[in-house]
């Protein structure tokens, strides 16, 4: 189990003695689903316009257990950090692109609790999430990123990612349109060696 101590970084008193307890990465399961659906759901309510959020699909937890077992299936990692029993967030990859010459590629996504975030949690979820992948199989790991969010970008260049495409004004939030940066790392011998006949992805 990570060093909770080491890797999180000290924030007020108070939470910074909450975030030393012991807490534990692992795959997640369906009892996981209404706590990462809550997380999920505050994270989008609160990403676009408020007038926008009738708009935005809702997401049921059958829905969600119909993605975790496609997941698992196709052995594409879906992880949760949890504490005491509690869900502090959640990590999971999907194929980059679903063509089969593709396949080898994935792109993620993290979402961290909303009273858990600035904790280090994500700082421990993506070397987990990206070890995860890796050892399934697959080559290269894709994101993408507000181009406003500095932590996240920070977090990411200091866990292997580089930047590899701007796309300006393609989101929009709040009244105002928000560019995205791709970055990308490769996955263990990435594109050095031939995949050849990957257990996981056969």
């Amino acid at each position: 189990m990570p060093d909770a101590n080491s890797q999180i970084p000290p924030q007020d008193a108070g939470r910074a003695s909450e975030a030393q307890q012991p807490f534990s990465i692992r795959p997640s399961t369906l009892a996981d689903v209404d706590a990462m659906l809550a997380i999920y759901r505050h994270h989008i309510e609160r990403g676009v316009d408020p007038s926008a959020v009738r708009d935005i699909e809702e997401i049921h937890p059958e829905e969600i257990k119909r993605r975790r077992k496609n997941f698992r299936n196709r052995h594409l990692p879906h992880l949760v950090v949890e504490r005491r029993g509690e869900i502090l967030g959640y990590a999971y990859v999907v194929p980059f692109r679903k063509r089969p010459a593709y396949r080898y590629a994935v792109k993620h996504s993290i979402y961290i609790r909303h009273d858990q975030q600035r904790m280090g949690f994500g700082r421990l979820l993506l070397p987990a999430l990206i070890d995860a992948s890796a050892a399934a199989g697959y080559r290269q790991m894709i994101g993408y990123i507000d181009a406003a969010n500095v932590a996240s970008l920070r977090l990411h260049e200091n866990c292997g990612f580089k930047r590899v495409g701007y796309l300006p004004g393609v989101g929009f939030k709040f009244g105002q349109w928000t560019d995205v940066v791709m970055v990308q790392r490769s996955l263990g011998a990435g594109d050095t060696t031939s995949p050849g006949a990957s257990p996981a992805l056969v």
